[in-house]
């Protein structure tokens, strides 16, 4: 099912209708011990000033941010995501049909085939998970929802398959996330992306040996719920992501997110788990590491 199109000149660009300020924010402080960002979607353009792959690599490595994996959604961006990681030596990728994308193409008859086009991407050595996948009960109706269990299902036996991490995407889905991998089998490197569950979920999901991925959200001053989660969550399971262009950590909420901006939520993650901020990039940087494999 190879494509001949050449991924690279795909791009999507964020709306800016509605936001009050798409100003690019200023460079945080660099880290001293470098991170790594667990999940961000840089084919999607944003800012005042949009910054192509190569200098939102650049600028992030200024700041000791020294590899994204890029996360995929439908056919295109996974194909863009294999691509720039091919591309890049700081950049791994991650391949999926979104749950809330899987409806629209069971609809059209062409579940198998996204499917598969995602099998074949796995294949590539430097796509080193699956995701984002899982389940979403926010956007998705009733009526699409099948299409969703038979999708992730699908993907987590593609990450077994592969031997590949997972990514899971799952929103107002909890309990059904954490049943459907109890009941199929999680794959033995599975990530909760942004994760968004409670002080109980963090705590049934590293006892199960899962990752906990805290984006900029965990900042937010209605997410308390994200801050007992971390809480209670070994440091050995905590990744950290942007998932950019989104979730920009406070103070700089509502503007464009980039993985140059890592280092604002691992200094709020220090300082909420009052550890050093060197012992948790180190942390950090490990965990990453054992997810995915090395970066270059």
């Amino acid at each position: 099912m190879s494509d001949p199109i050449d991924p690279s000149g795909y791009v999507r660009e964020r709306t800016q209708e509605g936001r009050r300020d798409v100003r690019w924010p200023a460079a945080p402080e660099p880290l001293a011990v470098p991170v790594y960002d667990n999940h961000a979607h840089l084919e999607i353009v944003d800012g005042d000033e949009p910054l192509d792959l190569a200098a939102q690599l650049a600028r992030a490595e200024e700041v000791g941010v020294i590899g994204v994996v890029q996360a995929g959604g439908d056919i295109d961006s996974s194909r863009w995501s294999a691509w720039a990681a091919a591309s890049h030596p700081r950049v791994l990728a991650a391949v999926a049909i979104h749950p809330n994308e899987a409806p629209a193409y069971q609809a059209a008859g062409r579940l198998g085939e996204a499917i598969a086009v995602i099998d074949e991407l796995a294949a590539q050595p430097r796509v080193r998970a699956i995701g984002e996948t899982g389940l979403d009960f926010f956007r998705t109706e009733a009526e699409g929802l099948p299409a969703q269990y038979e999708s992730f299902e699908a993907h987590i036996a593609l990450a077994k398959a592969r031997d590949v991490a997972m990514q899971i995407h799952d929103r107002d889905a909890h309990d059904e996330v954490l049943a459907t991998l109890a009941r199929v089998g999680a794959p033995d490197r599975t990530v909760f992306h942004c994760f968004s569950g409670d002080a109980d979920m963090a705590r049934i999901a590293a006892d199960r040996g899962y990752y906990l991925s805290f984006a900029g959200n965990v900042t937010f001053k209605n997410a308390q719920n994200l801050r007992d989660a971390l809480a209670v969550t070994p440091l050995e399971r905590i990744l950290v992501e942007t998932d950019a262009p989104f979730l920009t950590p406070t103070p700089h909420r509502g503007r464009p997110n980039a993985p140059y901006l890592i280092p604002v939520t691992v200094r709020f993650l220090a300082a909420e788990l009052g550890v050093e901020l060197d012992e948790l990039c180190t942390q950090i940087a490990a965990n990453t590491l054992a997810v995915y494999g090395a970066f270059d």
